[in-house]
């Protein structure tokens, strides 16, 4: 009977339900995706209203307040009146807004040239007048250079600013004939060579003579030939102060051909030596000629030198004049 009893006794099974998280909601994910949306066409809106002309905002208004008649009769926001359908232009912003490159071009910037130039003269003016109350200056604390102040003349030409040494008598710069510099020139040279170098300019070279002539010049060693040497002599000076060689365009001996003193030919102050801080304009001059005699034909004649070589001068008679 036990045997029977355990037979019928029933089976219980518990089943033992254990706890989980709960479900997470997806419900604030959607409400920061709209919040950043509506962020976003926020500042959009605000840089689109801070990049349109108070012209564009007025045609926008006024579309939008009556757009069939700003679309058929035009007006502020119609876009280009050009367009076949008014109001259908390419752009509001094509007028009065900002303006697509290549739409409209942009209006050419005009310079005075004329006026430029005329600028630039006057800065050359006064930088060249600044150099010659420099020489001035060191003329004057210079006790060495300053006994030869007679000798020394500054003026403003119309080719720049031209310093010139005469000859006195009693204090040439070269002796009788000769193309060698006198030891107390060579200081002043050096000097302007070394004030020289500061400016931009570039310098002529001129040798001087006064008329009276070498014996048997015409064919031989003449004021040409001297006058040459003396400005080639004194362009050496000029370097050996420090001026750059490269500054120097021009050396010329013009002899007795432009003389200081016309009335009396022989006088001792036409014997001088002039260097010449060419200006702008008289340096394209000269650049100017010096391509053209490069351009010219091969067979045509030779230009005058404006360097003689350097000859030895004859031995002059007793009874011919020797030139100063």
């Amino acid at each position: 009977m036990a045997g029977d009893a355990k037979k019928l006794q029933p089976i219980i099974i518990k089943r033992v339900k254990k706890g989980g998280h709960a479900a997470h909601g997806g419900a604030w994910k959607i409400a920061y995706a709209d919040f950043v949306t509506a962020m976003m066409a926020f500042f959009l809106l605000m840089w689109l209203l801070g990049s349109t002309t108070e012209g564009d905002k007025k045609g926008i208004a006024d579309y939008f307040a009556s757009p069939l008649k700003v679309a058929m009769f035009g007006g502020s926001g119609s876009g280009d009146a050009s367009h076949i359908i008014k109001g259908g232009g390419q752009d509001l912003t094509r007028q009065t807004g900002q303006v697509k490159a290549g739409d409209v071009e942009s209006p050419r910037k005009t310079i005075n040239l004329k006026a430029l130039k005329e600028e630039q003269r006057r800065a050359e003016r006064v930088r060249l007048q600044q150099l010659k109350d420099k020489v001035e200056k060191i003329i004057a604390d210079n006790p060495k250079i300053a006994a030869l102040g007679g000798q020394i003349r500054l003026d403003m030409t119309r080719e720049g600013l031209r310093i010139q040494i005469v000859d006195e008598n009693n204090r040439p710069m070269f002796d009788s004939g000769s193309a060698v510099v006198k030891p107390y020139m060579r200081e002043l040279l050096q000097e302007l060579g070394y004030v020289l170098s500061e400016v931009p300019n570039r310098l002529t070279l001129e040798g001087h003579t006064d008329a009276q002539p070498f014996s048997g010049g015409e064919r031989g060693y003449s004021n040409w030939e001297l006058s040459a040497d003396r400005a080639n002599a004194s362009r050496r000076e000029l370097l050996a102060g420090g001026l750059p060689d490269a500054r120097v365009l021009r050396v010329q001996g013009l002899a007795s051909s432009k003389l200081l003193e016309t009335q009396d030919p022989k006088n001792p102050i036409n014997r001088r030596i002039s260097i010449i801080v060419m200006n702008r304009d008289a340096e394209d001059a000269v650049l100017k000629n010096l391509t053209d005699d490069e351009d010219a034909p091969a067979d045509a004649a030779p230009p005058a030198a404006s360097q003689a070589p350097a000859q030895a001068p004859p031995q002059a008679s007793s009874s011919a004049p020797v030139s100063r």
